[in-house]
């Protein structure tokens, strides 16, 4: 009995300190990632105390800048692109020593919505400070509703092989009733509402369905067309092809009046601003943002539309 109460003992003990060494670890693994989240916090803070401290030392000392804004990627609400954008402008024009703006683009478009909201923010603050111009500058591309937004501004300039234009809106999908059929799948659909299952792709084309969308794309159409017609004037050459989703290089956009000339956003900031110091006034991501998008939890807000509709 003495051997087996040893035996016994000498287990508990050893699951005993097996259970709490595994606590001690699991404790200092909690500390070690308590501390790289610290360190991540720190290093985000830290960049932007240092981007603010740049702007605040170039204001309080600069005798004058140019403000660089970036306008890349797609234009939705993940990039949060307008209001990015209108912020970024805020902090330009409130800047005693910008001389200038230049919208530094680079996107093939996106949201017809927050394109046009980015276009009439132009349009507010440019009438706020008239004394303080605005040009874009078109790096490789700036197609549909990143030229929606372009066209707001004083001037367009463009690198010969830059791609512009786009004018134009599309609504894209697909159809599975074939397949379905195939495949012997029924499709149990009901409604209250005679459009409701407008644009659904597991039920047939419906011919009033396809006209109501089409509409739909014509009035978003004509509004893009109207805010260009509006931003760019007596600049616009009479060309059957400017509003028909037609793209061109940027030599060729010259001529028909997409563009204004040739530059970049040094020789612009240079030649045209004159002021050739820059400061980046580029809205970042904030932290909460950062750490959405990192762990993948980040969704998008609002009721998804019936249908896709973008500028690209």
């Amino acid at each position: 009995m003495t051997d087996t109460s040893n035996w016994e003992r000498q287990l508990l003990e050893k699951l005993a300190g097996a259970a709490l060494a595994e606590q001690k670890r699991a404790r200092q693994w909690r500390i070690f990632f308590r501390l790289i989240w610290l360190l991540i916090f720190a290093f985000i803070a830290a960049n932007i105390y240092l981007r603010n401290d740049e702007k605040a030392r170039v204001g309080l000392n600069d005798g004058g800048h140019t403000a660089v804004i970036d306008l890349e990627g797609v234009i939705d609400n993940q990039s949060d692109t307008a209001n990015k954008l209108g912020q970024a402008l805020s902090d330009a024009y409130s800047d005693k020593n910008t001389r200038g703006i230049i919208i530094n683009a680079n996107s093939p478009g996106g949201s017809p919505v927050l394109s046009g909201m980015a276009y009439d923010e132009i349009l507010r603050q440019k009438k706020a400070h008239t004394n303080i111009p605005i040009y874009v500058v078109v790096n490789e591309v700036c197609a549909s509703g990143c030229y929606y937004i372009a066209s707001a501004a004083d001037k367009i300039f463009v690198d010969k092989a830059s791609i512009i234009g786009s004018i134009g809106v599309l609504s894209d999908g697909f159809g599975f009733t074939s397949a379905m059929e195939k495949l012997g799948i029924q499709r149990r659909l009901q409604t209250a509402g005679d459009n409701k299952a407008m644009g659904d792709p597991f039920s047939p084309l419906n011919p009033k369905h396809e006209a109501i969308r089409q509409q739909l794309l014509n009035d978003i159409h004509q509004q893009f067309i109207s805010a260009v017609k509006a931003g760019r004037g007596a600049r616009l050459k009479n060309d059957p092809e400017l509003f028909s989703g037609m793209i061109w290089l940027g030599e060729k956009s010259i001529p028909l009046g997409i563009a204004d000339g040739y530059g970049s956003v040094q020789s612009v900031a240079r030649d045209i601003i004159k002021s050739a110091k820059t400061v980046d006034y580029t809205q970042q991501d904030d932290l909460s943002s950062r750490l959405a998008r990192r762990f993948g939890v980040e969704f998008a807000g609002g009721v998804k539309s019936l249908f896709d509709t973008r500028l690209f």
